[in-house]
């Protein structure tokens, strides 16, 4: 892990937003982003710059277009009064330490919301999902398959179903260099021909981040047509 202190003259500032699944924290240098997550401690030193955190756990997330799934009976319509069951990934929920030895260890847990449209009697349904982990956004590390039951009770039109994955990444792989640390927590004075400059536009920085971002992705397992009906719709 590192700490970083930001000055507050480099037009540093911590903001939190709600997303579809979690809450996110952002910083206007935004290229912090790019190390993994990131956690404010909420206090500032003597000369007023902010602490920031980088963990080395990764960020968790659902790629684009595949956080739903739609089933239609007969399968090959695609009109809404075909539509026979929808279902959706939400609500991601990590747990991870990198404070541990070892690999970092990311558990989490979502919940995946059906609806079907026709309501009857009791009913189960399998959906495959996957969980990947990405290494500086571009390279796939791993891709475990798994499969989600879905059950309906008699007359019941919706159901949640929660579901528990993990995935590990190895810790020194997530762990910025000592060189990149210090360059990053030099202390600067207002003074300072480099005081207002931010130490992440420096390329060796933010190519040393990318190198040690990691991703832990989770979406459902589809097929091609699944996704371009997502993907079009």
């Amino acid at each position: 892990m590192a700490f970083f202190f930001i000055p507050l003259f480099s037009g540093g500032h911590l903001s939190i937003f709600k997303s579809g699944f979690a809450p996110v924290i952002t910083l206007s240098l935004a290229s912090l982003l790019l190390g993994g997550c990131v956690v404010h401690h909420g206090q500032f030193d003597e000369m007023g710059s902010m602490t920031v955190r980088r963990s080395s756990c990764p960020a968790v997330a659902v790629p684009d277009y595949t956080g739903d799934v739609t089933l239609f009976n007969p399968s090959d319509q695609r009109t809404a009064s075909a539509i026979d069951i929808e279902a959706v990934i939400t609500k991601l929920r990590p747990k991870c330490d990198d404070t541990a030895s070892g690999p970092v260890v990311t558990h989490l847990t979502f919940t995946v919301q059906a609806r079907r449209r026709h309501v009857g009697g009791a009913r189960d349904i399998t959906l495959p999902y996957f969980v990947a982990v990405m290494r500086a956004g571009t390279r796939l590390l791993s891709k475990e398959m798994g499969t989600v039951r879905i059950h309906f009770e008699p007359g019941q039109m919706a159901t949640d179903t929660e579901v528990t994955t993990s995935s590990a990444i190895d810790h020194d792989s997530a762990t910025l260099p000592r060189d990149i640390i210090r360059q990053l927590n030099k202390v600067r004075q207002v003074t300072d021909v480099d005081a207002s400059v931010d130490p992440t536009n420096d390329p060796k920085v933010r190519a040393a981040m990318k190198e040690a971002s990691f991703e832990m992705l989770v979406g459902f397992q589809l097929t091609e047509p699944q996704l371009a009906y997502n993907a079009t719709r």
